[in-house]
């Protein structure tokens, strides 16, 4: 079986009312709250969030976006050339409190990139991680403080959020490390 469905559109949904939930209240509320998604699956899903907390809280967050390529550490290693996106900041994140919000959580090294790429635009009170899958295998003493769901795989197989904003359709698939690598080797 090259890939298979391991989180529905309607998981992913109870997901993210979760840590909308977990945020607020382990927050201590929304007054400086502002959530960060990485580009590229962390920002629809930054919305999607704020839409829930905006939804029982009856608050707007502000929402951002962070292009992390140029902090990464380990894509030449990949093979992977960095793909250069705007930042979008929509307030100043001093004295904040930051949720950067992540797809997978794998080695941690998108992580840390987003931590140093939030370092340079101001001095947050915190910064939290929300991520929609934990998937292990970290490189990097890095865990996430709000997670939609843990799902065990090897290191070799690939994890993919796929979301109707980027993708057309709400699903996370989990693919064997033989698909995986041609998917990759498609991409370039």
């Amino acid at each position: 079986m090259p890939e298979r469905v391991i989180m529905s559109g309607d998981e992913i949904r109870r997901a993210l009312v979760r840590i909308a939930h977990e945020a607020v209240e382990s927050i201590d509320g929304c007054a400086d709250l502002v959530l960060i998604g990485i580009h590229t699956r962390g920002v629809p899903l930054a919305h999607r969030i704020a839409e829930v907390i905006k939804g029982f809280e009856k608050v707007e967050i502000p929402v951002g976006a962070l292009d992390i390529g140029r902090y990464r550490d380990d894509l030449s290693s990949l093979g992977i050339q960095p793909v250069a996106r705007p930042n979008h900041i929509p307030t100043s994140i001093t004295d904040k409190d930051i949720v950067l919000v992540d797809d997978v959580l794998f080695t941690g090294r998108s992580a840390r990139a987003a931590m140093d790429a939030l370092i340079e635009l101001g001095r947050p009170r915190r910064i939290w991680l929300a991520v929609l899958i934990d998937r292990g295998h970290r490189e990097l003493p890095i865990k996430a403080n709000f997670v939609g769901k843990n799902i065990p795989s090897y290191k070799l197989e690939r994890v993919q959020l796929r979301l109707r904003e980027t993708d057309e359709v709400d699903e996370v698939v989990i693919m064997d490390p033989t698909e995986a690598a041609a998917v990759q080797s498609r991409r370039g």
